[in-house]
Parts: C-alpha cells; structure tokens; sequence
C-alpha cells in the first residue's frame, strides 16, 4: 500500500453510504448551536451552574480517563481486535501509577502506570491473536486477573508504606497545573455576569485555561494525534486495513500479526495513561475499585463516536459532562437537563418528519411532551436519577445513533496467517 493510496482514501469527499463528511465550520457551527441551546436552558432554568467554569473544569477532568480508555479501545477495533479487557488495563494503570508515583515521583508513576496498560494490551493480544481465543472472553479474563492482581500486589506494597493500607496507596505527588494569567480571571468575569452565551462561553474558554494539568493537556493532544497517525499516514492505513479485511492486507505484504500486536499493546497504554490519570490527577491516591466501570463506558464512548476519534470525545465529554452535573448542584442542574432534553427532542422530531420517519417522529414529540410536561411540575428530580443521570444519558444517546454506526467489517472476526490462501 503506498503512500499515494493514503493520500486518496483521506481525500475522499464522502464517507461510506454517500454522506459527505462534516467540514471544520460545520463542526464549529454545530458546537455553536450547542452551546446557544444550554445557554438558553440555563436562562430560563436560572441553574447558572451548568457552565460554570468549575463545571466545565469538573466535566473535562471526568471525561478525560474515559476518553483516554475509548482512545485505546478504538486503536484495537480499527485493527479488528475487540478490547472488552479495557477496564482491567486502566486498573493496572492506577496501581501501577500510584505505585511508583508515590517513590519516584508522578512523571516516573506516569510512565510506569502506561507501561502497566500496555502488559494488559500484550497478554490480551497473545490470547486473542495468537491462540485466537474469543476476545469477549480474553477481555473479561484480563479484567479479571488485573483485579486479583493489584488486589494481591497491594497486601505487599501499600499496606506496609506510611500512609498506605490493603486497599489504597500513600498519598501521590500532583502534577503542575496551568492557569493562564488575565485570560482565566477575565473569563470568570464574564461567566459571573450570566449574559445569555457570552457567559457560557467565558466559562467554556475559562474551564480550558484553570487549574489545567498537564497530564490534561497531553491527553487532548492525544486525539488529533491518534487521526493523525491512524487516517494521515501508511502505517495508519496498513493498521486499519487489517480491520477491514486482513485476508487482502496479508496479499498486498501487510504483517496482520504485528499489526494487530501494535494496535493491542497501545491501547492498553493509553487505557492504562487513564488509569493514571485517576489516580495521581482526579485522585493523587490509588484505590481499590478507583475505575468504577470507566473501561466499559470508554468502549460506549467509542461506539457513540462511530469508531472515529473527534466522536469518540465528544462522547466522552458528554458523559463527563453530565456526571459533573451531579457533582455540581445535583438535583438543580439534571432538573435544567430535563429541558434541554426535551427540547433536544423536539429538533430530533421536526427532523424525522422531514425525512417521513412518521412513527419515529411521532414517538419522539411523545417523549418531548412526557419530558415537558416532568419538567414544569417538578422543582427538582429524585436523587437515584440524579445518580442514574451519566448513565441513563450515555445509553439515550447511543440509541437514537444506532442507526449510522459502522463498525470495522473484520472487528472481533478470527483471523490465522495465511488463511486466504
């Protein structure tokens, strides 16, 4: 595969089925709508919080170990290998992490914490490559086995270190945090004033540039960088055509194998960067069951985005982003998410029936209505919904976009060297 063959498959105007791909002012424009529509929420609602600069600050640091875990699941999917393991690779990153930050420092714990990903990614590519074993199951074995042993391995470390016990590690070094100077306390000006989205997007922009760590930082830049490297070069190529169809990359002198191996170990690192990122940025302590299913949803992120970065973090801070709603205000602000839901649906309505998806159209101006009418007889909303709130969004969202995921076509398919001849 040349570099020329590269250049032709990025350069195709439209993505399969004949839709034409999404331009930069599109995008812009439809994050713009976005923003215009929760600002108009939060005027009427008066939940002033919900883009706070505390609260965008408070989304970003929830979303990005679950963007990081969806990074890595979708490295593996595009070389058509499925990661169920995810979550068992991010809890070998928060052990691992937190047990050489707390030594050596936390840019040492970093590395380490990457490096204990990475072993989960090659175990579970050695299962699932090699012996061919079902990956649904090698997943769940890996999730297994990682938690049985950071469980054994803190009965020796953690619990004889000052400060340490069984079930959590010393307390770790924090990462350097940026805050741009003028810029961050001109933009919580702007946000205290409450204007209708010129206050939202101060909060936004302040959000970005308060109290950042740079681990943060290095996390961002991981996703233009994994397009980047997986839609830019021949490598990338090389690797996603072993998800589409190993049998014609094996004919045209693509090592399906190394591939795939590749693919695996660095989605168990970056799955593993987010475990450190929980356990030295959100949390400078490691803790037994500090993922809390983050792997899972990761790999719900990375089918929402439809197996393409850019929509895999908007997926992630979606979750990130309603999980920060119930930190921040809890009932007050998922009450104001009743509306933009409801209004949400009113647009998903009115578009169903311009297409002629009567009964579609028909049940989603329904839901509106039940959601309406839920939001101006109630102040607030009961707290097991607050708490259900990430979740119960995370599976709404991925309902109503079934309809246009795409999946590699070799994704979790058995493959053995030389089947096609």
């Amino acid at each position: 595969m040349s570099t020329s063959t590269v250049s032709a498959t990025s350069a195709a105007p439209k993505k399969a089925g004949g839709r034409k791909k999404l331009t930069l002012p599109w995008i812009m424009l439809i994050i713009a709508g976005g923003l215009a529509l929760v600002s108009l929420v939060r005027v009427i609602s008066g939940a002033n919080d919900l883009t706070s600069i505390g609260q965008v600050s408070g989304a970003l640091q929830l979303a990005v170990p679950i963007g990081l875990a969806g990074l890595g699941g979708l490295w593996a999917e595009r070389a058509g290998v499925v990661n169920i393991g995810l979550e068992g690779m991010m809890i070998l990153g928060t052990w691992f992490g937190a047990w050489a930050g707390y030594q050596w420092g936390p840019w040492t714990g970093v590395a380490v914490g990457i490096l204990g990903g990475a072993l989960g990614g090659l175990l579970h590519a050695i299962i699932t490559v090699t012996f061919n074993v079902n990956h649904i199951v090698s997943g769940v074995a890996v999730n297994i086995l990682a938690l049985g042993f950071t469980q054994y391995l803190s009965n020796f470390t953690f619990a004889n270190a000052p400060g340490g016990s069984s079930k959590q590690s010393p307390r770790v070094e924090e990462i350097y945090k940026i805050t741009v100077p003028g810029l961050s306390d001109w933009m919580a000006t702007l946000q205290a004033k409450h204007w209708f989205f010129v206050s939202d997007l101060a909060g936004l922009i302040g959000g970005l540039v308060t109290e950042l760590s740079l681990l943060t930082v290095v996390a961002l830049l991981l996703i233009p960088g994994t397009w980047w490297v997986l839609w830019r070069t021949t490598f990338g190529l090389r690797l996603r055509s072993c998800g589409e169809n190993p049998i014609a990359a094996e004919s045209l002198g693509v090592n399906v194998y190394k591939y795939k191996y590749i693919a695996v170990v660095v989605s168990g690192a970056l799955a593993g960067l987010g475990g450190v990122f929980l356990s030295i940025v959100a949390s400078p302590i490691y803790q037994e069951g500090q993922t809390g299913g983050r792997g899972y949803i990761g790999l719900a992120a990375m089918i929402f985005g439809n197996w393409m970065p850019g929509g895999m973090a908007l997926g992630a801070g979606l979750f990130g982003f309603t999980d920060s709603l119930k930190l921040r205000g809890g009932a007050e602000n998922v009450h104001a998410m009743l509306l933009l839901l409801a209004i949400l649906l009113v647009l998903v309505c009115a578009w169903q029936l311009y297409k002629k998806k009567h009964f579609q159209g028909a049940l989603s101006g329904v839901c509106a209505g039940g959601l309406f009418l839920w939001y101006a007889l109630t102040d607030a909303v009961p707290s097991q919904f607050v708490d259900a709130a990430p979740y119960l969004t995370t599976l709404l969202v991925l309902a109503l976009s079934a309809q246009r995921l795409r999946m590699p076509k070799a994704d979790g398919l058995p493959y053995r060297k030389g089947q096609g001849k």
